[in-house]
C-alpha cells in the first residue's frame, strides 16, 4: 500500500500540495501565490490558467521536499475556494473570461433583476441560499452576456462551468484528451442551482437564469474514485477520489462529522459551519443552508454557514493598501502597543455585508475616531472586526440551532495570532480551541480522498487523528463584553445603506 494522500488547496490567494501521511500529519506542502486582479472597484478576478500552472507546479514542490515519486500516493483530494466560477471551452481548453471570484460584486445588478420576482429569497427554501452576488450562479450569467460570443458558444454545448475545483480535476484528468468534468455535492450547494433534497441541478432555475444546462458539471458525492490523473503528469494514474469545498473541507478535517458540531475557519473571510446531520435546517436568523458533505452512496450531512466575506483580507489591505504593515503577521505587533481600541471600531464591509446582514448596499467604515487614536488602536480594531464578526454569526447558529456551541473550534491562517484568539473567547464567552494539524482545509480533502481507496478505515480513525494544540479561555467580564458588542452593533449601522445608483 502506498503510504500518502496528497491534497491540493486551490484557495482565494495561493494554490498549495500538502501531503499528509496515515497519521494525518503534514509530511511536505508546495504554495505559491496567484494575482488578485481588481479591474475596476467591486469587481476580483482570478487567470484561471495561472491557477492551473501553480497547481502543477506546487505537486512538484510538494513531490520534491518529501523525496517521494507517484508511486507513494495512493489518492488526490481537491478543496477550493467556492463560488469562484470558471467557464471555459471545452474544445480549446481555454477560460472565456478570468475566474470571478466570490467576492466579486459586479453582479449587483443580475441579482436585482432576479429579485424583482419573489425577492432576494426566491430561491432560498430549494437551494438554502438567498441570491447574492457572493454565489457563482450571477457570475455565469454575468459572463454569459457580457463575454462576446461566449452565449453562442454556450448554446451549441461549447462551454464548460466549474468551480475551481472542477477547472483542476478536467485539466488533472486531461483536459480536452477526456477530462472528467464534475464537482461534488459541497461545491454544487454554492451555485444556487442544485436542490438541496435531490442533490441535482433545478432545470426550472437553470432556464430563470438562462444557463445551459451543458454547461453545468455532473455532481457527485465528496468522497468517491472521479477518474485518474492524465499521463502527462508527475501523479499519472493516481486516482482522485475527493472533493470538498474550502470550508466544508475544513469541517471535515476538523473531524466535525457528527450533529451539532461546529468548527470556524480564519482565512480571506470567515466561515463557520454547524453540522444538522442529515436534516435540512432553514436559517431563520441570516444563515445559509448547505451540504456539509456525502461520503461515497451514503446518506448526505447537511449544515448551516455563518459567511463573513473580509477577515484575513482586511490585514491584507492594510498591508498592501495603505502600508501600515510589512507584513501580515506584524499586525499583533502593532495591536499590543495599545491595550484596548481607544474606541475606534472597523467594518470591513468592502463586498458588503454577508451574513447575518446580507446587506449588499453596506461598504466599509472606520468609526469612533479621536485624536488620540493612532495606528496601534487601528491594528487592533481591524483584529477584533474579525471577533465581532463571528460573534454575531454565532449567536445566529445558536438561536437557529437551539443549543449554544459551549466551545468552539478554530482554523485557518489568522489563528496563528494569539491576541485575536483570545479577544474571540473574551467577546464569545466560550473557550477557543485550536488543533494540532492547523491545515484542516487540506486534510478534510486529504481525508474525504483517503476514504474513498481505504486508506483509512472510517470515521472513528479519523476522530483518533485529531488533538488539541491550544485553548483560550475567555477573560473578558460580562459587562465590558456587552458594552463592546452594543459599540460593534451601533458601527455596523452606520455601513448601511451606502451604495446607491451613482456610488460604486
Amino acid at each position: 500500500m502506498s503510504d500518502y494522500i496528497l491534497s491540493i488547496d486551490q484557495g482565494t490567494t495561493s494554490s498549495r500540495a500538502i501531503i499528509f501521511d496515515k497519521a494525518g500529519s503534514i509530511v511536505s506542502t508546495g504554495q505559491l501565490e496567484h494575482e488578485q486582479i481588481f479591474p475596476q472597484a467591486g469587481w476580483v478576478e482570478h487567470d484561471p490558467r495561472e491557477i492551473w500552472d501553480n497547481v502543477r507546479e506546487v505537486i512538484g514542490q510538494a513531490l520534491s521536499k518529501a523525496n517521494i515519486t507517484r508511486h507513494d500516493i495512493q489518492a488526490v483530494g481537491i478543496t477550493n475556494q467556492r463560488e469562484t466560477a470558471v467557464v471555459w471551452d471545452k474544445t480549446t481548453g481555454v477560460p472565456v473570461y478570468n475566474a470571478i471570484v466570490w467576492q466579486d460584486t459586479r453582479t449587483q445588478p443580475i441579482v436585482d433583476r432576479l429579485a424583482a420576482e419573489g425577492g432576494v429569497e426566491r430561491f432560498k427554501k430549494k437551494v438554502g441560499l438567498p441570491l447574492a452576488t457572493y454565489f457563482s450562479g450571477t457570475k455565469i450569467v454575468w459572463i454569459l452576456e457580457n463575454v462576446p460570443g461566449a452565449r453562442e458558444k454556450a448554446e451549441a454545448g461549447d462551454l464548460l462551468f466549474g468551480t475551481t475545483d472542477s477547472w483542476v480535476l478536467w485539466n488533472l484528468t486531461g483536459g480536452v484528451d477526456g477530462g472528467v468534468h464534475a464537482t461534488d455535492v459541497t461545491n454544487a450547494s454554492r451555485t444556487l442551482f442544485m436542490d438541496l433534497e435531490t442533490l441535482k441541478w433545478d432545470d426550472e432555475i437553470l432556464a430563470i437564469f438562462d444557463v445551459p444546462r451543458s454547461m453545468m458539471p455532473e455532481i457527485r458525492s465528496s468522497s468517491e474514485v472521479y477518474g485518474t490523473i492524465s499521463e502527462n503528469s508527475l501523479l499519472r494514474e493516481v486516482p482522485v477520489a475527493g472533493i470538498l469545498g474550502d470550508q466544508q473541507a475544513a469541517t471535515f478535517g476538523q473531524a466535525a462529522f457528527d450533529q451539532g458540531e461546529a468548527k470556524n475557519t480564519y482565512g480571506t473571510g470567515n466561515f463557520l459551519i454547524f453540522n444538522t446531520g442529515t436534516e435540512i435546517v432553514h436559517s431563520k436568523n441570516g444563515l445559509l443552508t448547505t451540504l456539509g458533505y456525502q461520503l461515497g452512496t451514503d446518506a448526505p450531512h447537511y449544515a448551516l454557514e455563518g459567511s463573513i466575506a473580509v477577515t484575513g483580507s482586511l490585514v491584507q489591505w492594510m498591508r498592501d493598501n495603505l502600508g501600515m504593515i510589512s507584513s501580515a503577521p506584524e499586525i499583533e505587533t502593532l495591536a499590543n502597543t495599545v491595550e484596548d481600541n481607544g474606541g475606534a471600531y472597523f467594518v470591513p464591509a468592502f463586498s458588503g455585508l454577508f451574513a447575518p446582514y446580507w446587506r449588499a448596499d453596506a461598504r466599509g467604515a472606520l468609526v469612533g475616531l479621536t485624536r488620540f487614536v493612532n495606528r496601534g488602536h487601528i491594528a487592533r480594531a481591524a483584529l477584533e472586526a474579525t471577533a465581532f464578526q463571528t460573534r454575531e454569526v454565532i449567536d445566529a447558529v445558536n438561536a437557529d440551532s437551539g443549543v449554544p456551541l459551549t466551545e468552539i473550534k478554530v482554523d485557518g491562517g489568522m489563528i496563528a495570532n494569539n491576541t485575536l484568539m483570545q479577544f474571540q473567547a473574551d467577546i464569545l464567552g466560550v473557550p477557543v480551541v485550536r488543533p494540532v494539524v492547523a491545515e484542516t482545509t487540506a486534510l478534510g480533502a486529504a481525508y474525504a480522498a483517503g476514504l474513498a481507496v481505504g486508506f483509512w478505515s472510517g470515521l472513528d480513525e479519523l476522530r483518533a487523528n485529531w488533538q488539541e494544540d491550544s485553548r483560550w479561555e475567555p477573560k473578558m467580564d460580562a459587562e465590558e463584553r456587552d458594552r463592546q458588542l452594543r459599540n460593534w452593533k451601533k458601527a455596523v449601522t452606520k455601513t448601511f445603506g451606502w451604495v446607491d445608483e451613482d456610488v460604486l
